[in-house]
């Protein structure tokens, strides 16, 4: 498969179709916005240079790279000649839904059509396709460039010969593929989001601040990164957007997602994104300050 089509230029888009790219795939990265599109490249350029600094890539293979990529505001002509379609829109069902209608319509019959999804049904995509037996979960980890992981989910319908064809196209990105069943959340989020949840819940209940418990997680159990802030860099939009797939899809009040994380996204403080989570971001430094007016979101 040496045309790969990636579906939405944000964080997740943008590194998904760097990985592709650098691999000597031919790209097609769409968006619905032109402005968002160059933000993309421009990161993508950023984040080689960054890899030809630490003598990871020579600039031969960074032009190689960028020579790869071509980007669209119409899907029509980016999924012509796709093998392998890549959605990577924002966590919204009704949105992934009304993409992968699209592109089942119009890509070619052959092409395998992914989703980077982090916790909707793999199942209930499927079943919007004439398709299904080629619809399949590919939930890359963020940085993508970065990290290792990636969750091949099968979908009640997906083939084994599609399953096996993506577990290969992964490890031949540099990636560790594991292979999973479609559950909400599917692994890595059904253990994850829980535990940020509880962290937000030790914040709501006075049980510590937000750097005591970050603290804690980081030098007590060996994790590079406390909850609150990863919370932050996941977005706390999307990290309501998974617990409320949990939830509903468990029915179990134990995904019920924290009053105080309720808040938080509706008055639009989403971390890192916006600018204030947990902590405050300021542009140029890498110090943290907590953001503090917790109280008044409770």
């Amino acid at each position: 498969m040496k045309n790969i089509t990636v579906i939405g230029a944000g964080t997740m888009g943008n590194g998904i179709a760097h990985v592709f790219a650098m691999n000597g795939h031919k790209v097609h990265l769409v968006d619905v916005s032109q402005e968002a599109l160059d933000r993309a490249i421009h990161t993508i350029s950023k984040n080689l240079d960054r890899m030809v600094s630490k003598g990871v890539l020579s600039e031969e293979q960074k032009a190689a790279t960028l020579a790869n990529l071509e980007t669209f505001t119409d899907l029509r002509p980016a999924v012509t000649n796709a093998e392998l379609v890549v959605e990577a829109a924002t966590e919204n069902m009704e949105l992934k839904l009304k993409i992968f209608r699209q592109m089942d319509e119009l890509a070619p019959s052959r092409a395998i059509l992914a989703t980077n999804t982090s916790s909707i049904s793999i199942t209930k995509i499927a079943a919007v396709t004439s398709r299904p037996t080629q619809v399949i979960g590919m939930h890359f980890m963020n940085p993508v460039p970065v990290m290792k992981l990636v969750e091949v989910i099968r979908g009640y319908a997906t083939s084994n010969e599609v399953t096996q064809k993506v577990m290969d196209m992964s490890r031949a990105l540099g990636k560790v593929p594991v292979e999973v069943n479609d559950y909400p959340g599917f692994v890595a989020n059904r253990i994850l989001m829980p535990m940020i949840n509880e962290a937000i819940y030790s914040l709501f209940e006075g049980v510590a601040g937000v750097e005591e418990i970050d603290t804690v997680m980081k030098l007590g159990m060996a994790h590079p990164m406390g909850p609150l802030q990863l919370a932050d860099f996941i977005g706390l939009d999307v990290c309501h957007a998974i617990l409320k797939v949990l939830h509903d899809g468990f029915g179990n009040p134990k995904y019920a997602p924290c009053p105080l994380l309720v808040n938080m996204v509706a008055a639009g403080r989403l971390g890192v994104k916006s600018g204030e989570g947990f902590y405050r971001y300021t542009p140029g430094t890498k110090e943290l300050e907590v953001a503090g007016n917790f109280k008044q979101l409770t």
